[in-house]
């Protein structure tokens, strides 16, 4: 055998055993994203719905062309899989297990992207994931999280252009996010925090320091900026606008088409972020190869060891949340409607039981213009059923993932039930809901969410139930100031059935477990 041949049989080992942990790490993988199907599919459907995660389509191509990057890097790196650190995959389960209980998607998510790393560094080892870290922790992009510092974003833009229309002596009076000038009135909604910016601009100031930085201090700086930039940037786009409605003496016409203004200028912001980024960059040559690297042990057995050990124990939190839920299950449904409703009559076909929840519609007239009818929706869930189920159904019935905005707000509130109002925008929808949590109205809130997950396992004797009063979903577009009679006509629906609380109480008893008709 020839001395050439001789040392390139070590090159073909570790090329075998790369092949064969990334076959083992790719359908371990699918068969987790099986497992984690509820965050999958929320996840997607997130994706679809709102603009300000519709970058997420393009995470994995750029997480693939980041590892191509880094493939030479990678190749000389030996497999060298850590089966016992899937120990790890038990504390993760644990707060998986409680963030489902609770109801908290985003931290389900979080948690599943984080129980992959740990399948990934479990296979491949500490020197090989750690070769690969840059494109793996991009996946993290995949999770569309951050939409719970909206708030903070629209107090900071309604602050902001407070301050920058005194700055330019524009006569100013300002009421949370209502912002009134002497041409006309301005809202600071959510679509107009910036979080569609903020989001965008982090992705890609991850995707740029990572390309063209080396050292972590520079990357890391590049992405603050990246963070911090863009929220001023939205800040001075809404003081633009206000201004710009200030000149034209119009707020209407200064407002057209505001959200294609600010994509331009977040644009223009990107392009400037890129060149103020070019005088530091450190991508000249090849990434470094490291030399003579320890030998591996990724023999098949090893790596299989590794995949089985991780993936069985990240399954087991799932195992365990669908085992809880297949205890609730809902018993069939009563032949006729259970909830009478003066002024309404049924519309729809009652539904198959499910693992979730049952529900009625009924059709009530409205004769307000295009709102002919309002919709009346009566759920029953599963009494095993945690704070998500609840989640779940309202944003189905709102669709508030497809609106441009939603705002929620408190309507009425007495000691037999409390109605809150959901109004979309792009698509215009109003929806009044109420909920029933162990036979009392639900108010929301972390209390609510933590006696609801103890139910999901112990079980409770009044399952949950929510009613809503919505729009039809064929109206598109609600006459202008919507919020006054269609807000009326669903009070007033409220208050002509009053009888409507002790009945939702009674179904939610006879749904409760152990009671079920």
């Amino acid at each position: 055998m020839s001395t050439a041949a001789f040392t390139s049989l070590p090159d073909q080992g570790r090329r075998r055993e790369q092949l064969t942990a990334a076959v083992l790490l790719g359908l371990a993988t699918l068969a987790l994203l099986a497992v984690f199907g509820d965050e999958s599919r929320a996840a997607y459907q997130t994706w679809m719905d709102s603009t300000a995660y519709g970058h997420c389509f393009f995470v994995v191509p750029i997480a693939a062309f980041l590892a191509w990057e880094r493939r030479h890097v990678a190749a000389a790196i030996p497999v060298r899989p850590l089966p016992w650190l899937a120990v790890l995959a038990i504390p993760a389960g644990l707060v998986w297990l409680a963030a489902e209980r609770l109801g908290i998607m985003e931290g389900q998510q979080l948690v599943a992207m984080a129980c992959l790393q740990l399948l990934a560094l479990c296979v491949l080892g500490w020197r090989l994931y750690r070769a690969l870290a840059v494109p793996l922790f991009y996946l993290f992009f995949l999770v569309p999280f951050g939409a719970f510092v909206t708030p903070v974003l629209q107090d900071f833009t309604a602050e902001f252009i407070r301050v920058g229309l005194g700055v330019i002596g524009i006569p100013v009076f300002t009421d949370g996010y209502i912002i009134q000038i002497p041409e006309g009135t301005f809202f600071v909604a959510e679509a107009c925090a910036g979080l569609r910016f903020l989001i965008a601009s982090v992705a890609f100031g991850v995707l740029y320091a990572c390309m063209i930085y080396r050292s972590p201090g520079r990357r890391i700086a590049f992405i603050l900026v990246s963070i911090i930039i863009p929220i001023i940037a939205n800040g001075f786009r809404g003081l633009g606008i206000v201004a710009l409605g200030h000149v034209l003496g119009s707020a209407e016409a200064a407002a057209v088409d505001h959200v294609l203004y600010g994509w331009i200028f977040f644009s223009l912001v990107i392009l400037l972020l890129i060149v103020a980024g070019l005088p530091f960059r450190e991508d000249a040559g090849e990434m470094p190869v490291p030399g003579t690297v320890p030998g591996g042990q990724g023999g098949l057995r090893a790596t299989a060891l590794a995949v089985l050990a991780a993936s069985g124990l990240i399954a087991l939190a799932p195992a365990i949340a669908v085992t809880l839920d297949h205890r609730g299950g809902l018993a069939a449904q009563p032949a006729i409607d259970p909830v009478a409703i003066r002024g309404c009559l049924p519309i729809a076909p009652q539904l198959p039981a499910n693992a979730e929840r049952i529900t009625w519609s009924y059709s009530c007239p409205a004769g307000l213009g295009s709102v002919d009818q309002l919709i009346v929706s009566v759920s029953v869930l599963s009494p095993r059923s945690n704070a998500g189920a609840l989640v779940r159904l309202r944003r189905a019935i709102t669709r508030e993932g497809a609106a441009e905005s939603t705002s929620f707000r408190l309507v009425r509130q007495t000691d037999q039930d409390t109605w809150l109002m959901a109004t979309n925008t792009e698509p215009d929808r109003m929806v009044a809901f109420a909920s029933w949590v162990d036979g009392h109205p639900a108010t929301g809130g972390l209390a609510q969410r933590l006696r609801q997950a103890w139910d999901s396992i112990t079980g409770t004797a009044h399952a949950p139930v929510m009613v809503t009063i919505a729009t039809p979903e064929s109206v598109t577009r609600l006459p202008s100031q919507p919020e006054g009679p269609v807000e009326k006509l669903m009070l007033a629906l409220i208050a002509h059935n009053p009888a409507l609380s002790g009945q939702i109480v009674a179904l939610s008893a006879a749904y409760g477990e152990g009671h079920a008709p």
